[in-house]
């Protein structure tokens, strides 16, 4: 969502391409991470989902960069929604190096 206000102030020249990149790549992580969530039972597929959303999230960080040197948005507010992108695939690392604390393990005698 702080995406999504801060690119409200990009010039409308930017409406269909960096608007629209930046909106996309920053809903994929939360989206990747539901489905991730959803695949809690096959840890492969669960730590791809969580790849593709740190993909989306470093995608995101890019777009931000773009921003700061386009003079689009201020650099503290950039540097302040690249910080909590650092946060976010600080998370999603952890998740994936630690799966196995994550994901739901079947045993024999559950049904």
């Amino acid at each position: 969502m702080h995406i999504y206000e801060a690119t409200k102030k990009l010039p409308t020249e930017e409406k269909y391409s960096l608007v629209d990149q930046i909106r996309r790549s920053s809903r994929s992580v939360a989206a990747n991470i539901a489905e991730a969530w959803r695949k809690r039972r096959y840890e492969a597929a669960f730590v791809a989902k969580l790849s593709d959303a740190e993909a989306e999230a470093c995608e995101t960080q890019t777009w931000l960069e773009f921003c700061k040197r386009c003079g689009y948005l201020p650099e503290s507010r950039t540097t302040e929604l690249d910080r909590m992108y650092d946060d976010i695939l600080g998370k999603l690392i952890a998740m994936i190096n630690g799966a196995k604390n994550w994901t739901i393990i079947k045993t024999k005698d559950s049904k």
